[in-house]
């Protein structure tokens, strides 16, 4: 068991719905007026907290340019209504930089240095693409063979583990459809309700009326109120139609691939001292955190470093945890952890992963913890995880207690 002063709890936990990058409700909404959004939604959700209490906000992004570049952390809070006194600072682990930002809010509570802590994460995939505005590669990258993966596409990582893992097409088809279906009946039965915070949009168009001025634009208001990837139309013959995308005779195809996406999820974290001060209502506790790396070339794999050692850290076993958030970069790399750790696929994603539901890479690990906290409640269970394979070869796992 992780050495420490006192507990880490979460008190508060929700998202905003996941739009479809490039074309979907949030194409035009800045990722920093999400975080906003979704700093706001946490709040709401603790009424009796004193917000001069909040010690620090650490937001994860994993392209932090742009719109989101700056010190997106601290500009999101303080946009959001928080007291001067609240810090902030930006944190990048790729694709799992929400989760390293709940165990850093987690760590500095449970080592005694903080009492109130806001953790998150924000991307938007529409404004700021994939590698950023302007990758550049070292040299030294393509000077030896091992670390030329470092410069590889996700794609590619993931037909490498395909192949290396025999994963087939079908299977990450079905695998696929499976990720749409599971989510579908999951908004059908009203579960993700709880944990997402409505977001206003203003859609702008041209006023082409005779009566417009040059320039003028028509504004219409909607709410996003549920994620926007999910597809009633899939199917494994329309998936099987899908041409490979990564390599000319691979496996991997947009429809067996996480969806691009913009979105943003907040969680605010208490000491037991605060928890009692304020009348805060404990949601979960945090209980252990592990980051792994393996060979860039297959990053997909890193959870199966990184599960068994959060599992260790938290004293626990496999079959002690009975919800299971993974991260469904690929279908190809979710299948080889599924397969390889032995978890229990009952326990994977029961409400469909980033195939249908969308993984705003920086923010995936801040929603997906909102994911698991709620659905721990409403489904009496004790243990869940969050788990993720990390772009140039890293793995990261947490697990969190229903309280």
């Amino acid at each position: 068991m992780t050495k420490q002063v006192q507990d880490a709890y979460i008190v508060a936990a929700t998202r905003t719905p996941i739009g479809r990058s490039g074309r979907g409700f949030f194409r035009n909404t800045r990722p920093d007026d999400l975080l906003i959004a979704a700093i706001q939604g946490a709040l709401r959700q603790v009424p009796g907290l004193d917000p001069k209490a909040i010690e620090d906000a650490i937001i994860g992004c994993a392209m932090p340019e742009g719109e989101q570049g700056l010190n997106v952390a601290r500009i999101g809070a303080l946009l959001a209504g928080l007291p001067n006194t609240v810090g902030g600072v930006t944190v990048n682990r790729f694709c799992a930089s929400g989760l390293s930002a709940v165990q850093m809010a987690a760590d500095r509570i449970r080592v005694g240095e903080a009492e109130v802590m806001i953790a998150g994460g924000c991307e938007s995939m529409s404004m700021v693409p994939m590698s950023g505005n302007k990758p550049s590669f070292n040299p030294k990258i393509f000077e030896r063979d091992e670390n030329i993966g470092i410069a590889y596409g996700m794609g590619l990582t993931a037909e490498k583990v395909a192949a290396q893992w025999k994963v087939s097409r079908e299977a990450q088809d079905a695998f696929a459809l499976a990720s749409h279906q599971k989510a579908l009946a999951a908004v059908a039965a009203g579960e993700f309700s709880d944990e997402i915070t409505p977001v206003d949009v203003i859609d702008r168009s041209p006023d082409l009326s005779a009566h417009g001025e040059a320039g003028a634009q028509l504004a219409r208001m909607r709410t996003a109120k549920l994620d926007e990837g999910p597809r009633p139309d899939t199917s494994l013959e329309g998936l099987a139609k899908l041409r490979p995308v990564f390599a000319a005779k691979g496996s991997v195809t947009a429809g067996n691939s996480s969806q691009t996406s913009d979105g943003a999820g907040a969680l605010i974290l208490a000491s037991e001292v605060a928890v009692k001060r304020f009348d805060l209502k404990p949601l979960a506790r945090f209980v252990s955190f592990a980051s792994r790396g393996v060979p860039p070339e297959i990053m997909g794999i890193g959870p199966i470093e990184a599960i068994p050692a959060a599992l260790r850290y938290a004293g626990l076993r496999l079959e002690d945890i009975g919800w299971i958030e993974l991260n469904e970069a690929f279908a190809a790399q979710s299948l080889a952890v599924i397969n390889t750790v032995g978890l229990d696929a009952s326990k994977v994603n029961p409400m469909g992963g980033a195939i249908a539901l969308g993984h705003p890479l920086g923010a995936t690990g801040a929603i997906r913890s909102a994911t698991v906290i709620h659905a721990l409640r409403r489904h009496n269970l004790k243990y869940g995880m969050v788990t993720m394979c990390v772009g140039t070869g890293q793995g990261a796992a947490g697990i969190f207690e229903r309280l």
